[in-house]
């Protein structure tokens, strides 16, 4: 595997791609799962499949157009939070199928044979690109620059709203900004685990560190570790047998979770 890594640049790409990825699952990852965000993430994630199918449509890169429609719907979603009374629940669920309904109608004004989209819904991390590579690079420089710049703002945002505005903290200027930050995350993650698995990625590895410690900063560490072990540990089963990756990396994931919680004695408390 390592030889075949510095031979080709498709599995240098797929390396450099899972790395990243544990990096801001391990930053936002943890913060969604604080402010209980897991399923707005979710709904960001599904609405930006209308972004690909409008850039198959006018025929630019896909990333972009997904990159726009996740961008915006954060911005809607948390303005119809904050000035309507609609529950969190019945706005994720009409945002979700907007996005995969907008998707589904560009592709279908598409004239020819429609294109091959299961990279998108379930990832092919042995396909990214290198300008994927660059989009996702500068994607993860900013947001990790927005977290760490501001750390304590955000601890004191996270975890007592109400005082921090009472302290003077622009509450309302750090939750458009949690979103929008979500939203590049979840372009970061697209290639990787794909729209539909993204969710898991993003709280999974959170959520294994959880059950070692409730330290904020530990949390995010430990999931950037335990993040990076298991995309990489999917690549490498994923190259061997010539399965799909992202389904791997959520699988392992996934199993590693419901184990460790076991053995640990959470998941009947959880």
């Amino acid at each position: 595997m390592i030889e075949a890594i510095l031979k080709y640049n498709f599995l240098q790409n797929a390396l450099y791609s899972a790395l990243m990825a544990s990096v801001v699952c391990g930053i936002i990852g943890t913060i969604i799962i604080e402010k209980n965000l897991v399923m707005m993430s979710g709904g960001i994630a599904h609405t930006s499949f209308g972004g690909v199918g409008l850039g198959y449509y006018l025929n630019i890169e896909p990333i972009f157009g997904a990159l726009f429609f996740a961008l915006f719907s954060s911005v809607i979603i948390v303005t119809i939070r904050r000035k309507t009374e609609v529950h969190s629940d019945t706005l994720i669920g009409i945002m979700w199928a907007m996005g995969m309904a907008v998707g589904i109608l560009f592709i279908s004004f598409m004239q020819g044979y429609p294109p091959d989209m299961s990279s998108y819904l379930f990832g092919d991390i042995l396909t990214v690109t290198n300008m994927d590579i660059n989009i996702m690079l500068i994607l993860v420089v900013i947001v990790v620059f927005a977290i760490t710049s501001l750390f304590n703002q955000w601890k004191s945002y996270l975890f007592d709203e109400e005082f921090s505005y009472v302290r003077g903290l622009n509450t309302n200027f750090y939750e458009y900004f949690l979103f929008i930050l979500i939203a590049l995350t979840v372009i970061v993650l697209i290639r990787v685990t794909g729209i539909i698995l993204i969710i898991a990625l993003l709280t999974a590895p959170p959520a294994i560190a959880r059950l070692f410690t409730y330290d904020f900063k530990k949390t995010i560490f430990l999931a950037i570790i335990f993040g990076a072990f298991f995309s990489l540990s999917g690549l490498w089963l994923s190259y061997l047998f010539n399965i799909p990756s992202g389904a791997t990396i959520i699988l392992l994931i996934g199993i590693t979770y419901f184990v460790l919680a076991f053995l640990t004695g959470k998941l009947k408390r959880s």
